[in-house]
């Protein structure tokens, strides 16, 4: 009788410390996806840092690298899932740029009223788009049409809606600045803020542009908060498996790679805050990303979502209504890449026709560079985001560097590819 799936019985305090370095190491290596794309991550953010004289660090540019790549991650965690369940929506760019329109039209075109109200119109826009994902997700669920003819089909459509919108190749804009704040916007500052460095005041009593050091105190504290709720989960989570009886990593490689990690986001939580402080896009993927934790690792829709996309026969044989969990996975879909949408539009201040064009190609290109796999069944949300993130330092840092957008299409082709390698070589190796 197999007992492959139970736990791991532990060994006596003296045999763990003689196999201490050992376990570690193994520790490591059965984690090495997880741990190598936070130091993939940390490696080409330090190579693009020297490559472009220290610009990439500079506050300015990390709220602008955040807002300019913030749909991308709020999709990816929508593309996760399909993936994950066994599924692709190359639809998303395109469903992206036609909510974009619709809201411009809404807003500034239409007489519609109070309808026009920004906070409205989103509304309405993120109900279009979980249609939308519904109407693809029924025949991809009930008719066992591939997600890949139905969503191939999506993006021509809501393409040529986009553009129809939109009077051919004409822009729609200004939008309000209200809804603008979506993507452009910063937290307020209600704490205070804290004046580390006097400004220097020129002789016409004018202050000197970069001087003096002002720190927005309601961002660090949320950025302490949020570290210390990561190390304290982390640290929960790590006893819960010991507790159950089964493996976990030891203990020294967990606190290498949490003060590694909380590092890394104190350090960016500081050069936000001697900016404008946290851009209200950060805060809303932030929300995003613990809410898509929370629903994949303790919530059974989660979990039946691996199970359907690990063997979809297996799941239905043990109860599990597939076809209603891959409608519900087009639909989360759907909305996601109408909030993705309103990111855009709301970056741009205006709708254009090209808006969310080929960034399927980079929500796609990001799940599976976080360790997701093709055949469905693997990747996690953290992996997921870490890869949106490679993704857009590497946008950011090429462009910087002057790289012609031709070779950037070249390089990150090349770094998917990789990941993708790297994927099935450690699939056969097990």
């Amino acid at each position: 009788m197999s007992t492959e799936s139970g736990p791991v019985p532990k060994s006596g305090v003296a045999e763990d410390v003689q196999q201490g370095p050992r376990i570690a190491v193994s520790a490591l290596v059965t984690n090495l996806r997880e741990y190598g794309l936070i130091l993939a991550l940390i490696a080409i953010m330090v190579f693009f840092q020297y490559t472009t004289s220290g610009t990439l660090f500079k506050p300015v540019n990390l709220s602008n690298l955040v807002q300019q790549n913030s749909f991308i991650i709020v999709m990816a965690l929508g593309m996760l899932l399909v993936i994950v369940s066994g599924h692709i929506d190359l639809s998303v760019g395109s469903v992206a740029g036609f909510i974009g329109a619709l809201a411009a039209m809404m807003m500034v075109i239409w007489p519609l009223g109070p309808f026009s109200n920004p906070l409205v119109v989103s509304i309405i826009c993120l109900v279009v788009g979980g249609a939308i994902g519904a109407a693809q997700g029924y025949w991809i669920a009930y008719h066992r049409i591939p997600s890949f003819i139905v969503t191939l089909a999506g993006m021509l459509i809501f393409r040529g809606i986009c553009q129809a919108l939109l009077g051919g190749g004409s822009s729609v804009g200004p939008l309000p600045v209200g809804f603008k704040a979506l993507s452009s916007g910063f937290i307020p500052d209600v704490i205070g803020s804290l004046t580390l460095i006097p400004p220097v005041v020129n002789a016409a009593g004018k202050t000197i542009v970069g001087s003096g050091l002002t720190l927005h105190m309601t961002t660090i504290v949320i950025g302490i908060v949020a570290v210390l709720a990561y190390a304290y989960f982390g640290l929960r989570a790590r006893r819960s498996r010991e507790r159950h009886g089964y493996q976990a990593e030891p203990f020294s490689l967990f606190v290498v790679k949490t003060l590694v990690t909380s590092a890394l986001a104190l350090f960016l939580v500081y050069q936000f805050a001697t900016y404008r402080g946290l851009p209200i896009v950060l805060v809303v993927m932030g929300v995003l990303i613990a809410l898509f934790v929370f629903v994949t690792k303790r919530m059974t829709v989660g979990r039946r979502i691996y199970a359907m996309g690990g063997n979809a026969k297996a799941a239905q044989l043990s109860g599990i209504k597939t076809e209603r969990l891959t409608l519900m996975v087009f639909i989360n879909m759907g909305v996601l890449s109408a909030l993705g949408g309103l990111i855009i539009a709301a970056r741009l201040g205006q709708a254009v026709p090209a808006a969310g064009l080929g960034s399927e190609l980079d929500v796609i290109a990001a799940v599976f560079i976080g360790g997701a796999s093709a055949m469905g069944g693997v990747g996690q949300v953290i992996g997921a985001v870490v890869g949106g993130f490679i993704m857009g330092v590497m946008n950011n840092g090429m462009s910087i560097m002057g790289v012609n957008v031709d070779w950037q299409q070249v390089v990150k082709g090349l770094v998917l590819l990789g990941a993708v390698i790297f994927d099935v070589y450690n699939k056969n190796k097990a």
